[in-house]
């Protein structure tokens, strides 16, 4: 049996934020993320940065012309790849909608190389994969990265893993907890 470890950033009280926590929530809550959850509770001890962050997720998940499809792949391998099992849980029902097949998700959130990938997700498996774990992509990988997706579509590919990737470095060191009544749907790896 595990023991359930204290949040260290639980959700501030709204009649204890300050003007600054104030008007970035109301900025948040006013925009299509529609309230303020996950990181951003975490995110309003630092006014200033939970804005900066918030705008830099609105372009991401909301108007970067990335395909949704890719862009939910990006953000399942990166929630894999630091075991966030709060982002994994809230963007891969994104995923799905967007089309991207369950099996993908299920062998990203397994660890283990998806089959029967469409070109671009394999461009995308491949390109994330070396820079999460090699902290950069050989040339062929960049390469055909570029042709696939061009080079705004890489930058911003990257982005996403990097976005999530704070996201859940977040979530994991306050140790968000899930929605009552979510059980964790990845598997844990061995250490």
């Amino acid at each position: 049996m595990t023991t359930k470890l204290p949040e260290r950033f639980p959700a501030i009280p709204p009649e204890q934020w300050t003007e600054a926590q104030k008007k970035v929530a109301a900025t948040i809550a006013s925009g299509p993320r529609g309230e303020v959850r996950g990181p951003f509770l975490a995110l309003l001890r630092s006014p200033g940065l939970a804005q900066t962050v918030q705008q830099v997720g609105e372009y991401l998940r909301f108007q970067c012309p990335l395909d949704r499809r890719i862009a939910e792949m990006a953000t399942l391998m990166a929630a894999r790849h630091w075991t966030q099992q709060y982002e994994w849980q809230s963007h891969y029902k994104h995923a799905m909608k967007a089309g991207l097949s369950p099996a993908v998700a299920q062998a990203i959130a397994e660890g283990r190389r998806p089959q029967d990938m469409a070109a671009d997700e394999e461009a995308l498996y491949d390109m994330l994969t070396e820079a999460l774990h090699n902290q950069s992509v050989c040339d062929a990988t960049y390469d055909r990265a570029l042709k696939v997706f061009g080079e705004q579509g890489v930058i911003e590919l990257i982005a996403v893993a990097g976005y999530y990737a704070m996201l859940a470095m977040i979530l994991n060191v306050g140790r968000k907890a899930l929605p009552a009544g979510q059980e964790p749907m990845l598997p844990w790896f061995p250490h």
